[in-house]
Formats: structure tokens, sequence, C-alpha cells
């Protein structure tokens, strides 16, 4: 009965109570033919010990021991087993949104270390911690730049994220804002040239992404110059957080949104992540999501509270500064312990073995097709174009239990049979010379799937 409480005698009366003599006079008023008659086709009650070895029988048919390459926005990285031991914690793991500092001064502080280390990475003076993911990140920056403005005018690079600009869209289309694309040149950066004339005084903001979604650096002071002429905002959206090791924080930006999700946050199947906005101190009062002060209470001790928006706040709906209302502070507590573990020097150094397998990976797969935009600064994403389309090749590799780059036809049908690659620091030299064999090998018989 540990799970079904209910005895046969606690049903009667509660049958009894409302007035009816069986389960299937109460539910009458279902057509019969509705009714499921039978037993559930369920298997037999087992105990515990057969529960686990069911369930370790059920993990088997997992895929394990690929080799993945894929990256584009969702990246691998180790994660140090303290994170999961600190937020499995019940005081963590149970919390809800800290209204009430009296009695949650531990979510605040680790909220309020959160936006601290996030500023101190990005070089902006304040950030948030109440952000789905990268992408309702970026599209949140681009309304609060609409607020902060008061222009209808949005510019987005075609080099930023693909489902970042559809979820940007998505928002942009219902609020009656003008949202246009800006093309990149062939170093694989946006066209200063194009985005020049793009801008106008009606332009509220433009959005670029940094590392791009080909894997470049953009040129953020270039874009910044542009963009500040016509008083336009600058948003630099960051997908790969673990980038800011060693690429100089975007700091002539406006405003900056970002995707934590290296920061300690398993891949999950896509969920959830840690998206955060970090921006100008001027633009504090336009900031959606939460944001936790320091403060003194009465007997002038340090004490920590959510500040500049009520609860109410949250929930006005088109008067709210955001519609995003679920409390990230457990995710973003991961990134926290993450950062707090690895510390300045650690980030660094992260970001120094991802930067060296991504040469070598391009160096070697380079061998095997043409790399593109070699000449421009990058991290650790290249595109890579091949004679054969890459879902050919990643039928091949599949084979070898290797995960290859992603296709991009989807998005940039003009580069042709090229696909996206991501080598982390978890990448090793065997897996990236195991994969350039595949590429070398002649093509079977074989169907893209």
């Amino acid at each position: 009965m540990r799970y079904l409480p209910k005895s046969d005698a606690e049903r009667a009366a509660m049958l009894r109570d409302i007035g009816v003599g069986s389960i299937d006079e109460l539910f009458s008023a279902i057509p019969e033919e509705y009714r499921l008659a039978r037993d559930l086709n369920a298997p037999r009650q087992m105990g515990e010990s057969e529960i686990v070895d069911h369930f370790k029988a059920a993990a088997q048919k997992n895929a394990n021991g690929y080799t993945s390459f894929l990256g584009a926005g969702a990246y691998r990285h180790y994660r140090p087993v303290v994170i999961d031991t600190i937020v499995q914690r019940g005081e963590f793991l149970t919390s809800y949104t800290p209204y009430q500092a009296e009695i949650t001064q531990g979510t605040l502080q680790a909220i309020f270390e959160f936006q601290t280390m996030i500023c101190e990475l990005t070089g902006m003076d304040i950030a948030n911690a109440s952000m789905y993911d990268g992408s309702t990140g970026a599209a949140e920056a681009v309304m609060m730049a609409v607020r902060v403005t008061g222009r209808d005018g949005v510019l987005v690079a075609r080099t930023a994220h693909p489902e970042y600009r559809e979820v940007m869209h998505t928002y942009a289309q219902h609020q009656g804002h003008e949202a246009r694309e800006v093309g990149y040149g062939p170093d694989g950066r946006i066209d200063l040239s194009a985005l020049e004339q793009a801008v106008t005084e009606e332009t509220a903001c433009v959005l670029v992404q940094s590392p791009n979604f080909l894997g470049i650096i953009e040129d953020i002071p270039a874009i910044a110059e542009i963009a500040h002429k016509k008083d336009a905002l600058l948003i630099v959206s960051i997908a790969e957080a673990v980038s800011l090791g060693i690429v100089r924080p975007p700091v002539e930006a406006d405003i900056v949104s970002m995707e934590a999700q290296s920061f300690g946050v398993a891949l999950s199947y896509g969920g959830p992540y840690c998206g955060v906005i970090a921006a100008k101190e001027k633009y504090l009062r336009q900031m959606p999501g939460r944001l936790v002060g320091e403060t003194t209470d009465t007997q002038g001790r340090r004490g920590f509270v959510l500040t500049l928006s009520t609860r109410e706040q949250h929930i006005r709906r088109e008067k709210a500064t955001s519609n995003i209302c679920t409390n990230q502070a457990l995710v973003a507590l991961m990134a926290t312990v993450f950062l707090t573990v690895y510390g300045k020097q650690g980030i660094r150094e992260l970001a120094l073995q991802n930067l060296s397998k991504a040469k070598y990976a391009a160096d070697t797969l380079g061998k095997h097709g043409k790399l593109l935009f070699a000449g421009t600064p990058r991290f650790h994403e290249f595109v890579l174009q091949t004679e054969d389309p890459p879902k050919q090749i990643n039928v091949r590799l599949l084979e070898k239990k290797i995960i290859g780059g992603l296709p991009l036809k989807k998005w940039y049908p003009e580069l042709g049979n090229a696909s996206l690659w991501c080598a982390t620091e978890l990448t090793t030299k065997d897996q990236i010379d195991a994969a350039a064999a595949v590429l070398a090998s002649a093509p079977v018989a074989a169907t893209a799937r």
C-alpha cells in the first residue's frame, strides 16, 4: 500500500459519502464504449531489487559510447561532481522563488553571487538570473531595447543562432515590431557595410552573436560604432559561455544575452538551461527577470533581497517587463558552483583547451574538405565543406559510433555541403583522428537518413 495508500474500506467510505455504490456507478456518465472493462496491461509488481535490475536492462538499450562533434548552442563540457552534490541539497532543490527574504537568505545569496560572476565575465554593470535559456534571453533583450529606446526597428545578424532568431521573430511579430536580418560577408562575420545602410533613426537595436553560429568571433567594437551612431542599442548574444575565458568581453555592448549551459548544466535532451541578461546600469529599470540586491538588516548585518520590483511585477501581463516568471535559481546555482570550482584562471585554461582541441580538429578534418572562413578568428566551432553531402558522411560516421557535424543547408543553403563541427575539452585526439579516417574513406552505398 506504499504508493496506493487507500484501502478498499477507505474507497467504500468515500463512495458512500458522495452517494454512489461503486466505482462503475461513479463513472457511469462516461459512455460504456469508452470505459476500460479489464485490468491494465501492466507487468506484475516487482520488488526493489527487481526494479533496479529492470531499469538497468532498459538503460542498456540506450546508445552509449558515442563520440559527438555537435555544438550549435548546446555544448558538452565536464561537470564536476560537486555540482550535483550541492544543488540536490533539500534547501536548494525544493526552494520556491525567494520573495520572503527572512527565510531564503541562502538562495538569495547564491543568485547574488551568480549575478556578480556574470558581470565580471561580460563586463556589464548588472545581471539577472531568471531567463529560461539563451534564445528567450535574446528575445527578451530585444524587447528591453525597444522599451528603452521607444523605437520599433530591430536588426538581427544572420550569423546569430537560427533558432534564437526564430524565437525573436515570434516575440516581435506579436509586438508590432519590424525585425530584419543583416547578411554576412566572405569572412563569416556580419556585413558591416550592409549593417551601416540598414541602421536608421528608427532602429531600436542591433543583435549579433559572438562567437556566432558559424563559430566566428564578431568585430564587436566596429558593430557598436555603427549602431551607436544612430543611437541604437547593441545586444550581444553569447551561446557559448566558456568562450569568455579567453575572448574579450563585449564591453561596447549595451545589453548582453547569454546561455550559461556550458557552466556545469547538463545537456539533458535540451533543457532546462540557464539564460541570463546583463546590461549597463542605466537600463536597470527595464531589466526583465529577477534581481537580487545586497542590503543590511535592522541590526546592520549583511543580507540579500529581491529588489526593484514587487512580486506583482512578474504577473502584470502587458505591463510587466517580462512574461517569464519561473525561478531559474537552481540552474543558475549549477553555474555558480561551476564558476567557483574553476575560478578565474581555471576558466581561462578551460577555454584554451577548447581552442586547442578545435584547432587540431579543424586542421585534421580540413585535409578532407574545405575549411570555410579559415582566416577569421574563431573559438571551438568551424564550418567544413565536403564533396559528399554531410548527411551521407554522418551515416558513415555513425557506423563507427561517431556523431558528425551539423548540416547547415537548412539555414545556409548558399554554403553547399557544409556542416558545423565542434570540439571541446572532452574531445580526444584519437576521436578526431577516427573521424578524419572516416572522412578519408570511400563512400559506402548507403542512402542518407
